[in-house]
């Protein structure tokens, strides 16, 4: 392949961000040293980018990412990630970036978003793919919870202001349904809470949003158990890889405690 062609492949950018932020492994790394001694372009770039991250490092431009705005990106990578397995550099690049994301210089959130958004190609996914995957997501990507706490009265606060509802919090300890946390996400294009469960060991993820009345539905997908039901103009989907006889008696103790 000749210099040329190397400079109009579609992973350099973001693989010129992750050498210069020291984030490729060694043979990646390598791999941008040969090409940049070819290229003048990509030089060219690097040292743009490298005064750009000199600028951007200053005190007094850095900014708090919103949640909101966070849990719709991550959802997003992760469905994306999901689906286009196994990743070319560039994407486990920039997936690690935006899952490590707590403050973040403004143009390098404007250069991640961009590039999501015009190299993601599209795809249809269903209610459960997007809670399967936010669940998985959530235990791989070191992004459990947002508010890390087994008090229900510290949660459930946290979420306000951050959604246009309040989700129910309950305390299930003495059900053997410890509280852990919780976050917000991204589900079916709206920002839902994410309330965070533990059972012997297994993560039970329960995600929640506004919604009409729906059919309590149960089902099975690569291994992992999701139950739904609705309540109090509320939808609630409860997602875990324990046993469903577990999962059940999670659902009727949380909407026993919650009183709806």
């Amino acid at each position: 392949m000749t210099a040329a062609n190397q400079t109009h492949r579609p992973e350099w950018p973001a693989m010129l961000h992750g050498f210069i932020d020291g984030e490729l492994d060694s043979a990646h790394a390598a791999q941008v040293e040969a090409h940049l001694a070819t290229c003048s372009d990509c030089a060219g770039e690097v040292e743009r980018l490298r005064a750009v991250r000199h600028a951007i490092g200053r005190d007094g431009v850095r900014w708090q990412a919103p949640d909101a705005l966070r849990a719709r990106i991550l959802a997003m990578v992760g469905r994306e990630s999901a689906a286009a397995m196994p990743q070319p550099p560039a994407r486990r690049y920039l997936l690690g970036f935006i899952q490590r994301w707590s403050l973040v210089p403004s143009l390098a959130a404007l250069a991640a978003s961009a590039f999501l958004f015009l190299n993601m190609p599209p795809q249809d996914f269903s209610i459960q793919d997007q809670l399967l995957a936010s669940h998985v997501r959530s235990l791989l990507a070191d992004h459990l919870t947002d508010v890390e706490t087994s008090d229900q009265h510290t949660v459930k606060p946290w979420f306000n202001g951050k959604l246009d509802f309040s989700p129910p919090v309950v305390d299930l300890a003495a059900e053997g349904f410890a509280l852990a946390g919780g976050r917000v996400d991204y589900i079916g294009g709206r920002v839902v809470a994410a309330l965070i469960y533990r059972r012997h060991g297994h993560v039970i993820n329960v995600f929640v949003w506004p919604g009409p009345p729906a059919a309590r539905t149960t089902a099975l997908r690569d291994g992992y158990n999701i139950e739904e039901w609705s309540a109090g103009g509320l939808l609630f989907s409860a997602v875990s890889d324990v046993n469903t006889t577990d999962l059940t008696a999670f659902r009727d103790s949380f909407t026993r405690a919650a009183g709806i």
